[in-house]
């Protein structure tokens, strides 16, 4: 996001421009809520001096007048706050998507990065404070600040001396709510990265706890969770402090004023310069302000709570987003299969290659396995053919076309991955395999069939549409996997990535996704990331890498012959040659 398009107050003002006639009709109705407190503040001065004269024609004459202005201003402060309400919650929806929306673009290695907590966090709560503070500033803080002039201006009309006493007041009420502000700024921007930090402890304990009881460290785990919820309480502590101060000090100013008023009025009244019924009104006007400036103050504490929230979320916008190729990359008609890594080097950090000098060729409809220690660069080699990530130098080919020209999206419909460690969202199973594309039911069962799916999903009670629950904890890991497979096989793709889906798996398991994996090979090129040596026998292909390099390549019988380390490796697996 650009620094036109970044997220702050004025970004957010542009993007109200299209609720333009709401905004206008909730600025008719604030305009008649507003006009109304004068018009209140003066007959105040009629009804004080009838009260005192005992004139009860007047005082109820008064009275209903004031009930009318009541029933004007009430109603149009709630067309006012209804009316407004909408642009405000619109606003909140449309950062929140914009910001899931700029998620989802963000390039994978920084993603990889982000607690998922701390991000769950910034888009409820973060983004729901700044809505909120939208809505209160255009439904509470813009009319209490034209409230605050209206009956400003209506008290320098009816006496201007005395309304010198407030103007002088009026700058260090500004002064002081300012200061607080800047100082519940900081505090806010504390308090939210320390309930940040509890979201992601929560986010990890919930999907850890399992493992957490296994091991028997509740109790360890129980006083880091307390430990967090202390630094976010004193965190918390501090910025209400600061707001409960800032309120009694407003407020001895104020009362400050409308004695200094009063003294001032005495006299005035004494030289003839101002009338009873003149006073009677300015004084009503006066504690008139009094709600407004509270507010104002109130709402300014919040408007610098929601600026920390905003810089929170723009650490969001700032990670840098992929290089998708959407509008020029090439988008080729027919695609073989065939995969040629070229002279690849690519570095994450660049003191360091992960993958040096890589040259590799994968025929269209072949298996290729890739072999080696955990950090030796096998899954960097699928983030590169998925184009996560590109390299640093070389190029990557499918078919004749350079992986860089190509379009990202449409790339990735040709490929499809089978990761190691199982993610379905929680759903009908129908759902999961279909993961959001556009298909038909028997698609999605000749996929489950050829994943060796099927007949474990039709047992099931509700076959098809039975729902997996969050994490898939009504399921085993192999029946997760076989329809991790028929996703994957869903859209019929060309290429496809194994990162060892049995590895995790028990041995009747592993027999039935074994089953499923070898019928999804079929007529496709298969690139195989294998920690089981025992599965990749039957390989067209088996390449070693070891600290970035590709140190063999050859089928499995010609690398034994070879004895290098693809045969020390599986001497420690206990396998031979077929």
């Amino acid at each position: 996001m650009n620094q036109k398009n970044k997220i702050n107050f004025n970004y957010l003002i542009r993007k109200l421009k299209g609720h333009l006639p709401v905004l206008i009709l909730g600025g008719i109705s604030m305009f008649i809520y507003v006009s109304c407190w004068p018009i209140l503040a003066w007959l105040a001065g009629k009804l004080i001096p009838a009260i005192g004269q005992g004139n009860s024609n007047q005082v109820l004459k008064v009275i209903a007048q004031a009930l009318i202005v009541f029933t004007i201003q009430k109603t149009a402060q709630f067309l006012q706050d209804t009316l407004l309400a909408k642009p405000a919650l619109a606003l909140s929806q449309d950062l929140r998507t914009t910001l899931f929306r700029k998620l989802q673009k963000t390039n994978i290695l920084y993603i990889e990065k982000l607690s998922s907590g701390d991000i769950a966090y910034r888009l409820t709560e973060d983004v729901d404070r700044i809505g909120e503070v939208i809505y209160k500033t255009i439904q509470d803080t813009t009319p209490s600040i034209f409230q605050l002039l209206a009956i400003f201006g209506y008290m320098i009309f009816i006496d201007f001396n005395l309304s010198l006493a407030t103007i002088i007041l009026a700058p260090l009420i500004a002064i002081l709510v300012s200061n607080f502000g800047g100082r519940v700024l900081k505090a806010a921007e504390q308090s939210q990265n320390k309930i940040s930090s509890l979201a992601a402890l929560l986010s990890e304990a919930i999907q850890g706890l399992p493992m957490v009881k296994a091991f028997a460290v509740e109790e360890w785990l129980q006083t880091d969770f307390d430990k967090q919820v202390t630094k976010h309480k004193e965190a918390k502590y501090k910025m209400l402090r600061l707001v409960a101060l800032q309120h009694p000090i407003v407020g001895l100013i104020e009362i400050i004023g409308i004695l200094s008023i009063l003294t001032i009025g005495t006299f005035r009244i004494q030289s003839g310069g101002i009338s009873n019924e003149e006073f009677g009104s300015y004084f009503t006007a006066l504690i008139m302000l009094i709600d407004p400036i509270s507010h104002i103050s109130s709402n300014y504490n919040e408007l610098k709570q929601g600026q920390a929230s905003l810089k929170r979320l723009n650490q969001i916008t700032k990670n840098p987003v992929e290089i998708t190729n959407s509008k020029n990359g090439l988008v080729p008609k027919k695609i073989n299969g065939k995969i040629s890594f070229k002279n690849v080097h690519f570095s994450y950090a660049k003191k360091h290659e992960v993958l040096s000098n890589i040259n590799l060729e994968i025929n269209s409809g072949k298996i290729l396995a890739l072999v080696g220690p955990s950090g030796a660069g096998k899954s960097t080699i699928f983030s590169l053919i998925l184009k996560f990530i590109e390299p640093d130098s070389g190029s990557i080919y499918l078919d004749k076309y350079n992986l860089k020209e190509l379009n990202n999206y449409k790339l990735r419909k040709l490929i499809a991955i089978v990761p190691q460690k199982t993610f379905i969202f929680s759903g009908t199973i129908s759902e999961a395999i279909r993961f959001g594309r556009i298909t038909t039911k028997e698609k999605i069962i000749k996929a489950a069939k050829i994943a060796n799916a099927h007949n474990f999903i039709e047992s099931l009670p509700d076959g098809y549409q039975t729902i997996i629950e969050e994490r898939g904890s009504n399921l085993s890991g192999g029946q997760l996997q076989r329809i991790s497979i028929a996703r994957a096989l869903l859209g019929d793709p060309t290429i496809l990535l194994l990162d060892e889906a049995t590895s995790a798996l028990d041995p009747e398991a592993e027999e039935s996704v074994q089953k499923g994996i070898k019928q999804a090979m079929r007529n496709r090129t298969v690139v195989v990331i294998a920690h089981r040596l025992s599965t990749v026998q039957e390989a067209d292909q088996i390449a070693v890498i070891n600290n970035g390099l590709i140190t063999e390549v050859g089928s499995h019988d010609e690398l034994l012959k070879k004895e290098g380390r693809y045969k020390e490796l599986c001497e420690k697996q206990i396998i031979r040659s077929k």
